[in-house]
């Protein structure tokens, strides 16, 4: 699907690394591996703001028989070092991951490190208006210590929250920030913990409860029956808390990977929930990625649900058909930079009247702005 507006906003060398957290802690020159997976809001001045995930690597990180890597520790009031891993324990075949050998576990370390940059746009998204880099967000404790990753924004009785993925030996897991104004951020806790990640708090309040979207990984999945119109794997689960804190996973299913398409045989949430207005038959509109199995990463694509305002696990209608594709003529620009294709990756959604101002992540290398009617949600 096309649309008319739709273009990247914000590009790696939009950063300026002499600002970056990691600005002279390490010796070795670093790059801007890509500048992606924005979360987004509207802030009280009627702009934009995107909280860009900046991940940084190392430029040259391989020397002396060693793959070196970026890593947080506390030491010294918290201080980013690297670490050296022999080439023979290593495997680089995903360029966003090494895989480390000789292990009956699948053990990664990341080839880089990612930190949150809050990015003030126009109130249409498509233009920057300032880079505010005193309120980037770093690691603070040692589950972050491998980074801090694809934040998602939601509005929820007057008050910002931020999810985002933390990363570390320690666990992978979904931590939560909150702003009063949305522009300053304050750590509060870890929300879920190992392996359960692209959490999306919906934007308001069901029966007094607060409700998210969840995606729980593992190892081994059980079957559905022969003839179900459900294929098993990775789905988006539900949950619901008193305080935003403490949260209960919900006992009916949310959104499943559906067995007529293998274009969504793995799926995860993408914006937060918002309910509609100016669609028919509307509710809360969620708008969440599935991959199509193609190569080592797959094929990223958005697709859409609408779901019943009382009840999320109940689906009023959804499509099959793509609601956002990669679009390789908006990276044509930067092909020098590209080290992944076909990924699409949304994360952030605000309401513009008579469209949506949708933000993604544009093959984890830019962020791209996607204006799209809400013609497009209609019965």
């Amino acid at each position: 699907m096309k649309y008319d507006v739709d273009a990247l906003v914000v590009l790696p060398d939009d950063i300026d690394r002499a600002r970056s957290p990691l600005a002279n802690h390490i010796e070795a020159e670093t790059f801007v591996l890509g500048a992606f997976n924005p979360g987004l809001t509207r802030l009280p001045n009627g702009n934009l703001l995107l909280m860009v995930r900046v991940a940084e690597a190392l430029r040259d990180p391989i020397a002396d028989g060693h793959l070196h890597t970026i890593r947080w520790e506390a030491s010294s009031g918290g201080r980013f070092v690297t670490d050296a891993w022999p080439l023979e324990l290593v495997d680089t075949s995903d360029p966003r991951a090494v895989r480390l050998r000789g292990g009956g576990w699948n053990v990664m370390v990341l080839t880089s490190l990612s930190w949150l940059l809050p990015v003030e746009l126009t109130p249409d998204g498509m233009t920057p208006l300032a880079f505010h880099y005193d309120k980037a967000i770093a690691p603070i404790n040692s589950l972050q210590c491998y980074g801090v990753e694809d934040p998602r924004i939601s509005y929820v009785e007057g008050q910002w929250f931020m999810t985002t993925c933390s990363v570390g030996p320690e666990r992978q897991c979904t931590t939560l920030y909150s702003s009063s104004d949305g522009l300053d951020w304050t750590f509060a806790d870890i929300l879920l913990d190992h392996q359960n990640k692209d959490m999306l708090l919906f934007e308001g309040l069901i029966n007094n409860q607060y409700w998210a979207q969840t995606r729980p990984l593992g190892d081994a999945y059980f079957a559905y029956p022969p003839g179900s119109e459900w294929r098993a794997g990775p789905s988006i689960n539900l949950a619901h808390s008193p305080d935003g804190r403490f949260w209960k996973p919900f006992s009916k299913p949310g959104i499943r990977p559906h067995a007529a398409t293998l274009a969504t045989a793995r799926m995860g949430g993408g914006s937060p929930p918002l309910l509609t207005t100016g669609i028919e038959d509307g509710g809360w509109l969620s708008l969440w990625h599935g991959v199509e199995p193609k190569e080592l990463v797959g094929i990223y694509r958005t697709y859409w649900s609408i779901l019943a305002r009382d009840d999320p696990s109940i689906t009023v209608r959804s499509s099959h058909k793509p609601l956002i594709e990669p679009n390789p003529e908006l990276t044509k620009p930067i092909e020098h930079q590209m080290y992944l294709r076909d990924v699409v990756f949304t994360t952030g959604i605000v309401d513009a009247g008579s469209y949506y101002v949708v933000a993604s992540g544009e093959a984890d290398l830019a962020c791209r702005i996607t204006h799209i009617p809400k013609a497009a949600f209609s019965p």
